[in-house]
């Protein structure tokens, strides 16, 4: 799975409006410019997009191509989104961290004079004392 890809092809308005008629109906490349009210040659170039990225299957049915989504790669981003929201900010200690970029003695333009509310933004909570 290419998640820029998918990101990409989603980003676009009207290439999720397409997802989302897809994720309820399958439809074909002229139903869904009717549904969107849209020409057929720009739904045939979101849907391209849409396929390239692996979010679209396609199945011809008589003269016509019914697309459904793949929800498989919809669900694999999910997760991986999932699991980003999942990551837990630590604050950044310098004693601890040499490479701190929160370092007062590196970063305050008034070195050991910081308020306690810039303090705490810019050098984290566990940070109580001055330097």
């Amino acid at each position: 799975m290419d998640k820029k890809k998918i990101l990409k092809a989603i980003a676009d308005e009207t290439r999720m409006s397409i997802v989302k008629l897809l994720l309820s109906h399958n439809y074909c490349v002229r139903a869904l410019a009717n549904e969107l009210k849209l020409t057929e040659a720009t739904i045939s170039q979101h849907l391209k997009v849409l396929r390239e990225a692996g979010l679209l299957v396609g199945e011809k049915r008589g003269y016509f191509m019914h697309y459904t989504v793949e929800r498989a790669a919809l669900r694999e981003l999910a997760k991986e989104i999932d699991t980003l929201a999942m990551i837990q900010q630590g604050t950044c200690e310098p004693e601890i961290r040499k490479d701190c970029p929160a370092d007062e003695k590196k970063e305050c333009p008034k070195k050991g004079q910081c308020s306690e509310t810039v303090r705490e933004f810019c050098h984290g909570k566990s940070q109580g004392k001055e330097k």
